[in-house]
């Protein structure tokens, strides 16, 4: 019969099975795309708000440049799609940025891109899973009281699919994603189809915006405040190059097809929603009841009608809240992987790099959820709070590998290498101004807490680096100390007879050596100074079962324990150098889990205690009373 857990996150697999997990082209970009692909829902509307707030100022002909933002975003997406194609060929095994400039630039700037994305993983669940809920509180305000348990369930529901396995996550979250895409590639070709057969009327021609003196800087700082902030809709276009090993073979043709499928499809969903935003002449404000994807799709379906124009509208608003929820899931795919990546060369726990039954990262996708479960508890689940600490680690990420992949050109050259260069370094001179705009424009709103984190995430990659380094270093050199012929003195720890600690001495007279063993006991004296009955007793009934083994009592007129055992060791220990001390401690185990929260709590503080001395080994003698107890 199948238990809970498999019931819940399928049947274990073997490594030898780690090619049933890998997945198709279609699975794959609904794993690794639903990030940048949700984006369009907010991309446009993002580059609107400074716009608007700008028509005061430069008249309503400023919401024009929208359409010039939009293109120089789309052109900065497809020199990052020639760079992580490149990067993807060049390292089939994944990682992205973080193998990039481990390759490249060295160790600081791999643990910074390695901090940096994790940071914007983090993120991403929790500012994706808030943006859903907030689309769903939209449609049902009376859900609002219920905000943050709403975020934390779909954290958990997404969790639970990973820890299934990737490919089980993306069959579950490939319906959201496509139909999504389905839903604004149908808005977009009616909407263009309007614009053709002018069915519909387009807002009145504004004015052109004439600029003189100081204007100009205004402007210029307009566009780099739009710019930054539509670059929103660039998060999470690194994701396939962190994920390449999950695809099928040819894993680098597959990923590097995908990469570009999504930047197709991405590309064009974001340019058409803003030129038909333009086409109608719609505005945005930080305030507004409805979103700007909402007012567009109600402006070409006809949303407040009934019949089919509203089923439609309802239809594509339900696969934007769907998408926005679930976009989670590309961080989902990838933090794991790169804190294994990161694990395995020593700068992060070594159990980031475990796989679990399902042959997923479990503890990252653990840490993940409770990192972004704390943010949106911390937030209040308003995603309005969260986006100002958003995109400056993406856009860091990016500068990196753009600026790796350049060194790597250089490096090795090759077939048009200076063509590759170029792009690359195009690439990394336009992330590192989107980087600093966004850091500058943000600082006071919330980014400045990102810029403070990651240098103190580098600081702790390393601290943990030393301390692996460190380890090994001294287990190395531990080997001479137990060279040769040591000999071994045998303690048995006691507190009254019974089976199991006669157990304990039968074994102790086995493993020591020339009869050197002898029994503890601490004694907790009278008002009086004169032993307790209990050690009296057991004294009394020692030679019966001891077999000539002596009992020392430990004194301890403060009523501790762990104290003077700790105490007579250290004593020991320093005394005879040339002796091995094994203590041994009697335990007996009931029959139940929770009864044996009742009993050892004593045994466990010796143990956790004696583990940190030197040179002491410590065996536990388990006596079960399974027997007894039925």
């Amino acid at each position: 019969m199948p238990n809970f857990r498999s019931l819940l996150l399928g049947r274990r697999l073997s490594t030898e099975e780690s090619h049933e997990t890998r997945i198709s082209n279609p699975i794959a970009l609904a794993v690794f795309s639903s990030d940048a692909l949700s984006s369009v829902a907010y991309g446009t509307q993002e580059i609107m708000v400074p716009l608007t707030a700008a028509i005061s100022i430069f008249g309503a002909g400023v919401l024009g440049w929208s359409w010039w933002v939009a293109l120089g975003i789309v052109a900065l997406l497809l020199v990052l799609n020639v760079s992580y194609r490149q990067t993807i060929h060049a390292y089939p095994s994944g990682g992205g940025a973080y193998l990039v400039a481990k390759d490249n630039l060295g160790e600081l700037a791999a643990q910074t891109a390695g901090a940096s994305l994790l940071t914007d993983y983090i993120l991403t669940v929790a500012v994706s899973v808030s943006a859903g809920v907030s689309a769903i509180i939209s449609a049902f305000p009376a859900l609002e009281a219920h905000r943050i348990l709403l975020a934390e369930g779909i954290i958990g529901f997404i969790a639970m699919m990973n820890l299934r396995g990737v490919k089980e996550s993306g069959l579950v979250f490939s319906v959201p994603t496509y139909g999504f895409v389905l839903c604004i590639l149908g808005l977009l070709a009616k909407g263009f189809w309007n614009v053709a057969t002018g069915h519909e009327v387009a807002a009145a021609p504004a004015a052109a915006v004439h600029l003189e003196g100081t204007s100009r800087l205004a402007a210029v700082w307009l566009l780099a405040r739009a710019y930054s902030a539509g670059c929103t809709a660039l998060t999470g276009v690194e994701a396939i190059s962190n994920g390449v090993t999950v695809f099928k073979e040819p894993v680098s043709h597959n990923a590097s097809k995908t990469m570009t499928w999504m930047v197709v499809v991405l590309g064009t969903m974001f340019l058409g929603i803003t030129y038909l935003a333009n086409h109608h002449g719609l505005t945005y404000h930080p305030d507004s009841p409805e979103t700007l994807l909402s007012q567009l799709t109600r402006t070409i379906l006809g949303g407040a009608e009934r019949g089919l124009p509203r089923l439609a509208y309802l239809t594509t608003m339900g696969f934007t809240m769907a998408i926005l929820a679930l976009a989670a899931n590309t961080a989902y795919a990838d933090f794991p992987r790169l804190a294994a990546l990161q694990a395995r060369d020593g700068y992060l726990p070594r159990q980031f790099s475990s796989q679990g039954d399902r042959l997923v990262f479990s503890n990252g996708i653990f840490i993940l959820s409770l990192a972004a479960g704390f943010l949106v508890l911390l937030f209040g689940g308003k995603e309005d709070h969260l986006l100002p600490l958003y995109a400056v680690g993406v856009f860091l990420g990016f500068t990196i590998s753009q600026t790796g992949m350049v060194l790597r050109w250089l490096r090795l050259r090759g077939r048009a290498w200076q063509l590759k260069a170029l792009i690359n370094g195009l690439g990394a001179v336009t992330t590192l101004i989107v980087m600093l705009v966004i850091a500058v424009t943000r600082f006071t709103h919330g980014a400045w807490v990102v810029l403070v984190l990651i240098p103190l995430m580098v600081l702790t990659f390393f601290n943990i680096h030393r301390h692996y380094i460190r380890v090994k270093s001294i287990l190395a050199a531990s080997r001479v100390d137990f060279l040769g012929p040591r000999r071994n003195r045998v303690v048995v720890l006691v507190s009254g007879i019974h089976a199991g600690v006669v157990q304990a001495l039968n074994y102790a007279k086995v493993i020591a050596d020339h009869g050197e063993v002898e029994a503890l006991t601490v004694d907790f004296p009278d008002e009086r100074g004169r032993d307790s009955h209990s050690l009296e007793r057991l004294r009394s009934d020692w030679p019966r079962y001891s077999e000539g083994i002596p009992l020392r009592a430990l004194r301890s007129p403060y009523r501790k324990v762990v104290e003077p055992i700790v105490e007579e060791l250290e004593r020991m220990r320093k005394t005879e150098p040339e002796y091995t001390i094994t203590v041994i401690l009697p335990e007996f185990i009931t029959g139940h889990w929770w009864a044996n929260l009742l009993h050892n709590q004593t045994a466990w503080r010796i143990k956790g205690t004696l583990l940190l001395m030197p040179k002491i080994i410590v065996i536990s003698i388990p006596y079960h009373l399974e027997p007894l107890v039925e």
